[in-house]
């Protein structure tokens, strides 16, 4: 058996009460952790996954809607159509970080579970949506129910893994994203068919449908999503244990000799803690459809490199989590990103239409799994749980920003062709792969500074040494 104290230096005494766990005995074997370990992962992955594929279908339905009249339908034009994408942004953005708050307080079993029934509901009402303030409303609405599911997500992960687990797994959860976003466009190629059933548009049961399969995930995420180490219990089940008293024990103590300050999680997070581009997506049905393909059809097609994505970023995340290459990762998949658009800026003037689709399916496969893996990178600097949940709830944050100018990149007067709207999200991806690069270099230069530093001090305590009579 190892004390805790001996596998990690850095725990210190006169931690609270909470931390008492750390001065337990690490008294469990290599398979007892394993088999514990490997029931979470079924107990919390498929489950957060499944949320963050719920939002997505949610959030990305608009563009397959969209191929099937839904602007002359509503009696919207493609310049309102993109203000109502900015609402969406702006609703995320305003109540990002308040709904972490939230989430902080009140624990996670609870409020994502009430977050999947509030945008569940409102999308699914966006099938009676009719004239220009409908659907800014509830593009507005849907942000803000919306807001702060997928930092509460990153940070629920955060909480149950160690740090060096928590990459691949940020990564699984994105599969809902990446997942979602596939099967939205499969799906809606199906149920857009559905048009003149009950004297309805096909776009009504797009949103009714997948509107009530969050509803239904809701209900799901209510039975089954534990809410943390010291309530593991779900929000519809408070008396059923799903772990034993052992597995808890391996479990949270595993995640404090990792990292102690996850034992140091506040009631709420204090004022304290604030001192210390998806445009592509919407129209990418619609850009398929311009190179001479049908308007169902194109929704399919585009679902393709969304669906290469998944084993391509697992690829990567495996990489960042095995051999601790976080910064190297991250600045190759933007530039594969960035290579993407080049692409597609490029094939615009090749008249061959699977030429161009290739630019598509490049930029999807590559398009969003820098993200996650950035995330990844970030949630391991922080020094404890109050400030990861405002950073992960910031980096969200500040990706829905780039959702508000980003949902004018793509405007009518740029169509069929887009090659504006490719040129500017170039350089958006340009200046975003120099400070990825930056920020890279300026880590490499602060461990060598501290290596440096370290050396300078085990010198000078042999010269003391050798000094010493």
């Amino acid at each position: 058996m190892t004390d805790i104290k001996d596998a990690n230096p850095d725990v210190q005494s006169g931690l609270t009460e909470d931390e008492e766990v750390v001065h337990r005995v690490v008294d469990w074997s290599v398979d007892e952790e394993k088999k514990a370990k490997r029931k979470l992962d079924l107990m919390i992955m498929p489950i957060l996954t499944l949320g963050f594929f719920c939002l997505q279908l949610d959030r990305g339905n608009m563009a397959n809607a969209i191929t099937d009249d839904f602007m002359e339908d509503v009696g919207i034009n493609q310049d309102q159509f993109n203000i109502g994408q900015q609402m969406l942004s702006l609703g995320i953005v305003l109540f990002e970080i308040p709904s972490n708050m939230i989430l902080y307080r009140v624990g996670p079993g609870k409020w994502l579970t009430l977050q999947l029934f509030l945008f569940g509901i409102v999308s699914t009402f966006q099938a009676f949506q009719r004239g220009y303030g409908a659907f800014i409303a509830t593009r507005f609405l849907l942000g803000i129910t919306e807001s702060g599911f997928i930092p509460g997500g990153l940070w629920t992960l955060s909480t149950w893994y160690t740090r060096d687990e928590t990459a691949k797994r940020v990564m699984v959860f994105y599969f809902g994203n990446q997942i979602g976003q596939a099967s939205a466009k499969l799906l809606a190629y199906g149920i857009l068919h559905m048009r003149g059933v009950g004297g309805q548009p096909g776009w009504f049961w797009l949103f009714a449908l997948m509107g009530a399969f969050t509803v239904l995930g809701g209900i799901i995420f209510g039975l089954f999503l534990l809410d943390s180490f010291k309530n593991p219990h779900t929000t519809f089940l408070p008396k059923v244990s799903w772990f034993s008293e052992r597995e808890l024990h391996i479990l949270q103590t595993r995640v404090l000799i990792d990292d102690p300050m996850k034992g140091k999680k506040k009631e709420k997070i204090g004022l304290g803690a604030f001192k210390r581009a998806r445009a592509f997506d919407t129209y990418a049905p619609s850009i398929v459809s311009s190179f001479g393909f049908g308007n169902l059809r194109s929704n399919a097609m585009a679902s393709v490199g969304l669906f290469l994505q998944v084993p391509v970023s697992f690829a990567f995340s495996w990489v960042s989590d095995h051999f601790h290459r976080r910064g190297e990762t991250v600045i190759l998949g933007f530039f594969c990103h960035l290579l993407g658009y080049i692409f597609n800026r490029t094939f615009t003037d090749v008249p061959l239409r699977g030429v161009r689709y290739f630019g598509v399916v490049w930029t999807q496969t590559f398009g969003t799994f820098s993200h996650p893996l950035n995330i990844a990178w970030l949630s391991l600097t922080c020094e404890d749980s109050e400030q990861r949940a405002l950073a992960m709830a910031g980096v969200i944050m500040n990706a829905n920003i780039a959702g508000i100018y980003g949902a004018q990149i793509f405007r009518s007067d740029d169509k069929p062709l887009y090659r504006r709207g490719f040129s500017v999200a170039l350089a958006v991806l340009a200046v975003g792969l120099a400070l990825a690069t930056g920020r890279y270099i300026d880590t490499l230069i602060h461990r060598r500074r501290k290596r440096q530093a370290v050396e300078n001090d085990e010198d000078s305590s042999d010269d003391n040494v050798r000094a010493t009579p």
